[in-house]
C-alpha cells in the first residue's frame, strides 16, 4: 500500500511523465495570463482557476458529507479571462498547492479503496486518479498556450 501512495503522490504533483503545475505556471508575465491566442476559448488564468475549483471540489467531496459541488459547468470556470491583480493570481496558485497537500495527507491516512460515504461508489483512489488526470489535461493546455505566446522553454530534467 505504501508503494501505491508514493506513486499516487508523484502522479498528483506531476513531474514524472510531464511538467507539474508549478513548472507550467512559473515566470509567466502577469499581462499574458488573460491572453487567448488563436481564438482559443480559455486563457492560462481560466485554466488555473478551473483546476483550483475542480480540485477543491474533489477534496471537499472526499472529506465533507455536507459538501455541495458547484453547478456544472458554469461555476467551474471563471468568466473573467484574467485575475484582478497579482495577489489574486498568487492566492489561486497557493490554494491549488495547499489543497493538493491536504489531499495527499488524506490519502496517507485513509483507506484508498473504501467507498466515500456521500458518494455513489467513489473512493479516494478514484478521486486521486481523477485529480491527477484532470490537472494533467489542463496543464498540457497551459503549456500549449505558453508555446503559442512564445513564453515556454522546456524545463531541464531533474533526473
Amino acid at each position: 500500500m505504501k508503494t501505491l501512495i508514493v506513486e499516487l503522490e508523484k502522479l498528483l504533483t506531476g513531474g514524472t511523465a510531464h511538467v507539474g503545475l508549478k513548472e507550467a505556471t512559473a515566470d509567466i508575465p502577469f499581462d499574458l495570463l488573460g491572453e487567448r491566442p488563436h481564438g482559443l476559448p480559455y486563457s492560462i488564468w481560466q485554466l488555473v482557476e478551473h483546476i483550483r475549483i475542480a480540485q477543491w471540489d474533489m477534496l471537499e467531496f472526499s472529506i465533507d458529507a455536507s459538501h455541495k459541488s458547484p453547478k456544472w459547468p458554469d461555476q467551474y470556470w471563471p468568466e473573467e479571462t484574467a485575475p484582478e491583480d497579482k495577489n489574486m493570481w498568487d492566492k489561486t496558485l497557493k490554494q491549488v498547492d495547499d489543497d493538493l497537500k491536504a489531499f495527499i495527507e488524506l490519502i496517507q491516512t485513509k483507506d484508498l479503496y473504501a467507498p466515500i460515504p456521500q458518494g455513489d461508489g467513489q473512493s479516494l483512489l478514484r478521486e486521486s486518479l481523477q485529480i491527477a488526470d484532470h490537472a494533467a489535461y489542463h496543464i498540457a493546455e497551459i503549456v500549449v498556450i505558453r508555446r503559442l505566446l512564445g513564453i515556454w522553454s522546456t524545463p531541464k530534467s531533474s533526473s
